[in-house]
């Protein structure tokens, strides 16, 4: 029953990483890779964000180290949302099972996970990150191959997918917390700047990334710090 309830909990997030997984393979095969390398990518992470990202310093031909420090700044979010969430797991989450969740965190199986009232155990975990993982690798499979087949004006219009996702979670969030609104504005603006500064200009993709990221979010801690009893 743990596990048929995972599934029927995870059934919406799969459904809906579905769309913008395939606008993740479709920005695959826009940027000259193979649909080989989308399913690589898709199968060995499971971070929109990260692999967008990630995406952008492989097409620029970026350094190992460029993409290394570059997931790690965007996902080390995932590593603080596992740490709270170990708090409500079962004995039934031994070491190696505690690995394997770890992998299926993201920030939408962590938010229905965490607001569960009781403990939760190893067969809700798996079922609630069985749909998400296949949605998200299928969506990105089907994107890829016909990323090969579609003309190019609709390629471009789908791949916008990924960023309505971005869009979709960042809007309502900046309408309720002016923290997030200023952050989102710094990184653009630093981004924009790193961008088109004549001397910036010549940093990495990754770099840039990661640049905007620390100042945003640091300025933002400094700024808009959150108190203890709003946490």
């Amino acid at each position: 029953m743990d596990f048929k309830r995972g599934l029927k909990d995870g059934l919406p997030i799969g459904l809906g990483y579905f769309p913008v997984s395939f606008g993740f393979g479709l920005m695959v095969i826009s940027n000259n890779l193979d649909a080989f390398t989308a399913i690589a990518i898709s199968m060995t992470n499971l971070t929109s964000a990260g692999q967008v990202a990630g995406l952008a310093v492989i097409a620029a031909m970026g350094s190992y180290a460029e993409i290394a420090f570059t997931e790690f700044v965007i996902n080390i979010r995932y590593a603080l949302m596992s740490l709270s969430l170990s708090q409500k797991l079962d004995k039934s989450f031994t070491l190696g099972h505690r690995f394997i969740a770890a992998f299926g965190i993201t920030d939408e199986i962590f938010a229905v996970a965490s607001a569960k009232p009781k403990e939760i155990n190893v067969k809700y975990m798996y079922g609630l990150m069985v749909l998400p993982i296949v949605g998200w690798n299928l969506g990105t499979i089907t994107g890829a191959l016909a990323g090969n087949v579609l003309p190019e004006a609709l390629k471009a219009a789908l791949g916008m997918a990924i960023y309505g996702m971005f869009i979709a979670i960042v809007v309502p969030a900046a309408k309720r917390h002016k923290g997030i609104l200023f952050t989102a504005i710094v990184a653009v603006a630093v981004s924009l700047i790193m961008r088109y500064a004549p001397v910036l200009k010549t940093v990495s993709p990754g770099f840039a990334i990661i640049i905007s990221a620390v100042i945003a979010a640091a300025l933002a801690a400094w700024l808009f710090p959150v108190k203890e009893e709003e946490q």
